[in-house]
């Protein structure tokens, strides 16, 4: 531990500045790794229950062997490691934004995550997200279409509360129609959310995919001393 704060990594995106810092948080007596763009916090090392649950409630109904899996922003790294623990994962591709964030995995600056970049099996891969999901190439430029057995999302806050305006066309009809495409027959969709569950959104999903749901995923707060909650949307293409 330290009682100190240190800035261990930034860099200028066209969404603003992301930043990686270590802080100690004296409620919970630890060392605390933080993500931010711009003022805002991305992800804390405090709060990791629901990112995992993304992972665990994606996978869990996704069936078959020797899975092919696609995750949606890598931030501090714990849905993606979640993901490993799964002995079915055969590929891992996690897309990010970022290539700051990609060098701080890949230099092993947070503890927790020591090791997920020399994974064999994970593919960090420096690109949009949103403009794949969208497109017609995919997440594969050298093999056009490449379908996937589940698609893992996390990167914006909600579908209502984006980083970048111009993620919100993914959250429509159109945009996970897009997404669609990219997902095997009986392939899971899960999204992260720091909202509660949205019906109206949940309504968009269901004319696209089967066996729509919401998860809330409680987890304990050391800064309020409380419970807060997350969501986790899981949908499964026809």
């Amino acid at each position: 531990m330290s009682a100190h704060f240190e800035e261990l990594g930034w860099q200028q995106t066209a969404m603003g500045e992301i930043s990686l810092r270590r802080r100690f948080e004296p409620t919970a007596r630890i060392d605390v790794f933080e993500v931010k763009l711009g003022d805002e916090y991305l992800m804390s090392s405090l709060f990791t229950v629901a990112e995992r649950e993304l992972a665990r409630l994606g996978l869990a109904r996704t069936k078959g062997a020797d899975l092919d899996v696609i995750v949606g922003g890598l931030g501090l790294g714990y849905t993606a490691q979640e993901a490993l623990r799964d002995n079915r994962i055969r590929n891992l591709t996690v897309v990010e934004y970022s290539d700051a964030v990609i060098d701080w995995h890949s230099r092993d600056l947070l503890p927790d995550t020591v090791g997920l970049a020399a994974d064999s099996r994970v593919a960090l891969v420096r690109a949009d997200f949103f403009a794949a999901a969208t497109g017609t190439v995919g997440f594969d430029p050298e093999s056009p279409g490449r379908t996937y057995d589940a698609i893992l999302l996390d990167i914006d806050h909600s579908p209502r509360h984006v980083l970048h305006d111009p993620h919100t066309a993914f959250y429509t009809q159109d945009g996970l129609r897009a997404l669609s495409n990219f997902l095997a027959p009986q392939g899971t969709f899960a999204l992260w959310s720091d909202d509660a569950p949205d019906e109206q959104f949940l309504s968009v999903l269901e004319t696209v995919f089967t066996d729509v749901a919401a998860e809330q995923v409680p987890f304990d707060n050391p800064l309020t001393r409380g419970r807060s909650t997350n969501t986790i949307y899981l949908a499964t293409r026809s």
